[in-house]
Parts: structure tokens; C-alpha cells; sequence
């Protein structure tokens, strides 16, 4: 088992859709939650959850064909990042008109596993007025289950991660536990720069100018992309990408199956790993596959810490409508705040 042992702070079950290369797994374990399954298509994305955490109950199947009956009653969470290029700016945006819209499937298994909770994280573009609609009518579906619902758009920075990263987040909560809930307030710091978190990988291979480059690149990154399985090898994205990447002093044009070694001059270029610690995985989190396929799983994930602070917020908010009492109430993510940072 690679990274560190997961914290216990709650004694709640979650079940994961869209489970990917594991960002969102494994936040929602570092906050304490239990996984009853992982359920994930991509071969490559399972065999890197059975690598990092065989003791996960991964379930490699389509989501369309997964019945998630066996689960209700049992199940205090259900979490998924569906598909997002359906809502995609950088796509055609067809939203529920894209065959690889997941969001009925989720709804549907809402429907039967009848959770506490339910975590949905997607691309910024679903919150545009153009989806208006298909959000409403998500909502619509939600609380006639029987939960209250909200959308909101957190930024990764404020979860310590050094990346622009948005996501919008939609959380589903029975009546009884929506006012236990608040949303995790921004850190207390700044996310560090892209050199102070890379300064190491940069140097792990003698490169002399990784000092150098660490001490200039003390931005936060653009946006990690390249997740597509329908366009080019592993990169940075495109110009406007590779432009904002290049002011950190990072070659976007690829991705390097090494660091820098002792010859090299110029832009560096980031590894997986680089990437991946980007994200906000541990150093030691092992991608499976070929490189594209490694970069195109790190290229798609969810951001660890950003899952665990919204997986500390909803433990908490179950926490307080069982009664249980709450450890450490004194950290920041748990602070109550005003009104307007509640449902």
C-alpha cells in the first residue's frame, strides 16, 4: 500500500462512482470514510486503485449496468466525479444530449441506495446559464428522494492545492442534517508555488538549475489538462495553456518519462508524478498503464485534498445529526460560519 495510512475520524460508508485513478477515493478516506465499492470502467484506472489500495472493493464495470440495491441501507454516502465533458467549455457541450452523461445513472442509484448524502463534482461549465435546466432538473430529482440541495463552485487553492483548478460541487442532504452542514472556508494560507512543491522531483536526477527554476516559479499552476481519450499523446494542453505554463518555466509540449538530468538546458518538462503531486497525490501515488494512458488518468482526477475538506464537512454534518461527538472541533474546516455559508 503506497502513501500514508488513512486518518480515522468517522465511522461512515461511501460509495464512489466514476472512481477514476482515485483523487476523490482517496480524500474521502483520509476523512475517515469507509469505502463499501469503487465502481470504475477504465482498466487502467482500476488496476491503479488495486495498486495503491488492494483492499478496496473496486468494481470494474459500467456504471449503467451497476445495481446499487445491494448497498441501501448500509451506504451513509454516495460520491462520484461523472463524466465531464458533456458540460466541458472546452467541448460541444451537449450536456444530457451526450452519450456519456452519467448523471441519470448517478440519480438512479441515488434512488436506490437511498444514502445520507450525496458528493457530484463536475466541470464549472455545468453551473453556466446554458445548463440552467439540466441542473434543475437534477435538483428536482434529488429532493423528491427526499434531499436538499446546493451548487456551489469551490476553487482548488483554497484546499492547499497548487493548481487553478474549479469544480463545481453539488451536496444532497437529507432535511435532518442539511443545517449541520457548512462549507469548508478557504485554508489559512496561500496554496504554495509550483517550485517549492516540484523544487525535489526537479532535483531527483542532478539537474543544477532545479534551485534556479524553483526559485522563479513561485506561481500556482494553470489548470492540469490533457485528460482526453480523443485528442493527441500526453501535454499540457493547448496554447493558451502551454503560455500560462511557460511563465512557471515549464515546457507544456509534453510530458517527460524522467526529470531533468545533469545536461539538460532549458524549460524543464513535468513527469506523471510531477503532475500527479500537482493534484494533490502523494509523491508515491503509482499510476497504471502506458504513459499516455498515466497522464490522461492524472489529467481527469480530482484533487485529494479538495475531496477531503468536503468529505470532513458532510462527516461532520452526519456526525451532528447522530450525535456522535466530533474530534478536533477546533480545526478550521470545522468552524462554524454565517448563515450565508449554509444551505
Amino acid at each position: 500500500m503506497t502513501s500514508s495510512s488513512p486518518e480515522t475520524h468517522s465511522p461512515f460508508t461511501c460509495l464512489e462512482v466514476c472512481a477514476g485513478a482515485g483523487g476523490q477515493s482517496l480524500g474521502l478516506e483520509q476523512a475517515g470514510f469507509t469505502h463499501l465499492a469503487l465502481v470504475e470502467s477504465d482498466p487502467d484506472c482500476c488496476a491503479t486503485l488495486r495498486l495503491n489500495r488492494p483492499h478496496w472493493p473496486v468494481m470494474e464495470q459500467d456504471l449503467k449496468h451497476f445495481d446499487g440495491r445491494p448497498f441501501a441501507g448500509r451506504c451513509d454516502l454516495l460520491a462520484g466525479g461523472v463524466p465531464c465533458p458533456p458540460f466541458s467549455i472546452a467541448g460541444k457541450q451537449l450536456g444530457n444530449q451526450d452519450e456519456r452523461d452519467l448523471f441519470p445513472d448517478m440519480l438512479r442509484l441515488a434512488g436506490e441506495i437511498r444514502p445520507r448524502a450525496v458528493f457530484i463534482e463536475n466541470v464549472r461549465g455545468i453551473l453556466s446559464r446554458r445548463f440552467d435546466g439540466f441542473r434543475m432538473a437534477v435538483y428536482s430529482r434529488l429532493h423528491s428522494l427526499g434531499y436538499e440541495v446546493e451548487w456551489r463552485l469551490v476553487q482548488a487553492p483554497d484546499f492547499g492545492v497548487p493548481q487553478l483548478r474549479p469544480r463545481a460541487i453539488l451536496i444532497g442532504l437529507r432535511p435532518e442534517t442539511r443545517w449541520k452542514f457548512v462549507w469548508p472556508p478557504p485554508g489559512n494560507a496561500p496554496a504554495p508555488g509550483v517550485g517549492h512543491v516540484l523544487r525535489s522531483l526537479m532535483s531527483a536526477r542532478g539537474w543544477p538549475g532545479a534551485k534556479e527554476w524553483a526559485d522563479k516559479a513561485r506561481g500556482i499552476a494553470p489548470t492540469i489538462v490533457g485528460g482526453s481519450k480523443k485528442h493527441g499523446g500526453p501535454d499540457l494542453g493547448p496554447t493558451r495553456a502551454r503560455a500560462a505554463w511557460a511563465l512557471l518555466g515549464v515546457d507544456g509540449r509534453g510530458i517527460a518519462r524522467a526529470a531533468p538530468g545533469p545536461d539538460h538546458v532549458g524549460m524543464p518538462r513535468l513527469t506523471v508524478q510531477m503532475a500527479a503531486v500537482l493534484q494533490g497525490f502523494p509523491p508515491d501515488w503509482v499510476f497504471s498503464g502506458t504513459h499516455t494512458a498515466a497522464y490522461r488518468q492524472v489529467g481527469n482526477a480530482f484533487p485529494p485534498p479538495v475531496a477531503r475538506g468536503l468529505g470532513f464537512a458532510i462527516a461532520r454534518a452526519l456526525r451532528l445529526e447522530s450525535g456522535i461527538e466530533i474530534p478536533g472541533e477546533g480545526n478550521s474546516w470545522a468552524r462554524e460560519t454565517n448563515s450565508a455559508n449554509t444551505f
